[in-house]
């Protein structure tokens, strides 16, 4: 166990922080998204310790997270489709799987020994500060236990990682509050690989054709394709209208709840909210306790929330 420092996202402490990357720590950052569990991407065992920090299992890979497009293309091949892409929409949550360039240098237990890597520029100024402080690529799952709810504010982290990580930087609650959306464009066809912060139809609209849907839970090939992710210790029910006996119910828009994503039915303010909200039904169900969510449509960020929530209401390994 080591103590765990909150540093406030000041020059200074993003200075400390970056020298705690640089000597091999890990240390949480806040990005648009989720916070992140950062360390340096091209050496082998500080990517052990994010692994052993978090309890991930080793096939699952990685995001590598970089300050630009430039430094982007120093670890992945673009080509004309993904630089017109990343420049429609870097920074921000949106991270692409590409094929991973000759001569990197990262550590293959990044990629999961996989030809490709998966990449984003973050819109966070605390999370683009720091990198540009650390002047490398940082591998950033999000700051929590593998499997469990993501964490969208510093305190979150500290509850999962507190004495597994050197410190934390406090950048305050995140605005998206989802992770990023990952696009493949390793092959012919563009593959959406997880739904995310970016909506469906944004991309397919940059693009002009229509994006399917890929990826395995037995074999991914980017992060957040496990079947049960995101999970609470309770519980959970989805699509529910009412709650049943010993439920918390988590409304939305019509549906009236113990707790609520969007009275109003806004679904940028129910994707900010669903993390902070899950971590909090969780607490008020208790020991044995069941969650209901209300029913969320399934367009714009909703694809994001909704897949969240079934990864979360699936059954435990």
């Amino acid at each position: 166990m080591e103590e765990t420092k909150t540093l406030a996202a000041t020059d200074a402490g993003i200075l400390q922080a970056a020298n705690l990357l640089r000597s091999g720590r890990l240390v949480a950052f806040p990005t648009e998204t989720v916070y992140g569990l950062g360390g340096d991407a091209r050496q082998d065992e500080t990517v052990a310790r994010i692994f052993a920090a978090k309890g991930r299992p080793r096939f699952n890979p990685l995001i590598v997270h970089v300050p630009s497009l430039a430094a982007a293309e120093r670890v992945a091949v673009f080509d004309a489709r993904a630089r017109a892409v990343a420049t429609a929409f870097w920074p921000g949550p949106l991270t692409l799987v590409l094929p991973q360039r000759s001569g990197a240098g990262l550590s293959p237990l990044v990629t999961a020994d996989l030809p490709t890597v998966a990449v984003r520029v973050p819109a966070h100024p605390v999370a683009r500060a720091l990198l540009e402080a650390f002047g490398g690529p940082l591998a950033a799952p999000s700051a929590n236990p593998s499997g469990r709810v993501s964490p969208t504010r510093a305190a979150h982290v500290l509850a999962g990682l507190s004495g597994q990580i050197a410190a934390v930087l406090d950048g305050g609650a995140c605005v998206v509050g989802v992770e990023s959306t990952i696009l493949g464009l390793d092959g012919d066809s563009p593959r959406l690989l997880r739904p995310g912060g970016l909506p469906l139809e944004a991309l397919e609209a940059a693009l002009g054709q229509q994006v399917t849907s890929g990826g395995s839970a037995a074999k991914p090939n980017a992060p957040g394709q496990l079947a049960s992710h995101y999970a609470p210790a309770a519980a959970v029910r989805l699509n529910a209208h009412a709650a049943e006996t010993g439920e918390i119910l988590v409304g939305f828009g019509p549906v009236r709840g113990d707790l609520t994503l969007s009275a109003a039915g806004d679904l940028v303010e129910a994707a900010a909210a669903l993390f902070h909200l899950l971590r909090e039904a969780d607490a008020l169900a208790g020991p044995g306790g069941r969650i209901a969510f209300a029913p969320v449509p399934e367009t714009g960020l909703g694809r994001a929330i909704n897949d969240r929530l079934r990864r979360a209401a699936a059954p435990r390994p």
